[in-house]
């Protein structure tokens, strides 16, 4: 869509919310409607109308039809957009401290996570956000990273050594696969497949969803669940634009947000279940794809393989901020 098309289409969509609000939200995202990021911003939208009795309206614009990857925040910043949920990896140049979120192995399953990420250490990196001139409301769920190959099937560290995996840009994510033995490369995400296909690179990291909806499965003979990393979204507000809002409709509106988070964080465990089921069918019926899962004993030997390279990040996330998400029950 050209910038003249995208101004239209906001100019409609406010003039049609004006009528019936009296205030609009503005939410971008770069994800499509029917994931559950999607489909947390429109509950959001729709609990928003509900709790504010129509006075505001939350207008959602989806597939990056207003900013792109990585032009969301600059927009909040301006005050052009009002709502984004960017993903941790956009944070880490304001924030370091938000590289914890790329330290392998660093959450041992999904309830300790959601105590880190709703609990003291949560709180500390949204306000970190919050003091770069953003309003840090709440994290979301992409789900937890597994690896995969077309090389081998990878069920030890030895197994990943020599191989190229393909990493988001991450100084965290480059160390985690050296101390493996192995060879990151760092490649957009729109070039992955080809990549794979191609043998620039032999292998990668992602969550189920990621690894289904682009048909790695297609270019990979072994997927690994390993539940080793996480991604995520961290929902941001536009301060100015905050700082204007009634008082008396702030509440109401962070009350549609908690719920949305509920929300949305149960469609990514749902979504990742269906993924998984998905996977497990193309693997039984086209015979392309094997499908491992890590005993306790291969997980321990991998955690403690990457959990060296936590001292090399002592200093940029902080010692004790780490060592306060591992003392977390």
């Amino acid at each position: 869509m050209t910038k003249f098309l995208k101004v239209m289409a906001l100019a409609t969509l406010l003039v049609s919310s004006a009528i019936a609000a009296e205030y609009t939200i503005k939410v971008t995202h770069v994800v499509s409607p029917n994931t559950p990021k999607g489909m947390g911003a429109d509950f959001f939208a729709k609990r928003v109308g509900e709790l504010t009795g129509g006075k505001v309206e939350v207008v959602v614009f989806p597939n990056s039809q207003l900013y792109g990857d990585g032009e969301e925040m600059k927009a909040l910043k301006l005050g052009n957009a009002h709502i984004a949920m960017p993903s941790f990896s956009k944070f880490t140049s304001i924030v370091p401290e938000m590289q914890l979120f790329d330290l392998p192995f660093i959450f041992r399953d999904k309830d300790h996570l959601y105590k880190v990420l709703d609990g003291e250490v949560g709180q500390v990196l949204k306000d970190k956000v919050t003091a770069k001139g953003f309003v840090a409301l709440d994290y979301w769920d992409a789900g937890f990273k597994h690896l995969s190959s077309n090389k081998k099937a990878i069920l030890t560290p030895q197994d990943a050594e020599g191989q190229k995996f393909r990493i988001m840009s991450s100084h965290v994510l480059e160390a985690q696969f050296k101390a493996i033995g192995a060879n990151p490369q760092v490649l957009p995400f729109s070039e992955v497949y080809s990549a794979l296909q191609q043998g620039v690179v032999d292998g990668a990291e992602n969550p189920l969803s990621n690894f289904y909806t682009k048909k790695f499965n297609e270019v990979q003979t072994d997927l690994t669940l390993s539940d080793h990393g996480y991604l995520g979204y961290l929902v941001i507000m536009s301060e100015s634009f905050w700082k204007k809002f009634p008082n008396d409709l702030k509440p109401m509106v962070l009350q549609a947000m908690k719920e949305a988070t509920v929300y949305e964080r149960k469609l990514a465990a749902q979504d990742d279940e269906e993924m998984l089921t998905k996977l497990k069918e193309y693997a039984k019926t086209s015979g392309n794809l094997k499908i491992h899962t890590l005993t306790a004993e291969q997980k321990a030997v991998w955690q403690k393989a990457m959990e060296a390279i936590y001292p090399q990040f002592y200093k940029v996330i902080g010692e004790d901020l780490i060592k306060k998400v591992q003392a977390v029950k």
